[in-house]
């Protein structure tokens, strides 16, 4: 059913909705802006390569404070105790009574 993919005519479709849709004004600042992004990922891809290594090496203990700063405690959590299908069915509201059903 799909043996070619896209083909020419597909391509010429979706430049004319694009054109349609956005108008010529904008797409040459769209295509500044995609130009400008691709940039940047560009540039910010490569300083992660080259900082990767560095990083990995010395990583952060989690759960180290600043010398000298005392550490927060943790409150101790009440336990929770499980309410038996019975008494959680009886505990809801019903909404209100209607004419059609008995009391």
């Amino acid at each position: 059913m799909l043996r070619n993919g896209l083909e020419p005519w597909h391509l010429l479709v979706v430049l004319a909705v694009v054109i349609l849709l956005f108008g010529s004004k904008k797409l040459p600042e769209m295509a500044r802006g995609l130009g400008k992004s691709m940039r940047i990922l560009k540039a910010e891809t490569a300083a992660m390569r080259e900082d990767g290594p560095a990083s990995e090496q010395a990583p952060a203990p989690t759960g180290a404070t600043a010398p000298g700063t005392p550490a927060t405690p943790v409150a101790p959590v009440a336990p929770v105790t499980p309410v038996a299908p019975a008494a959680a069915a009886a505990a809801k509201p019903e909404g209100p009574a209607r004419a059609d059903r008995p009391a």
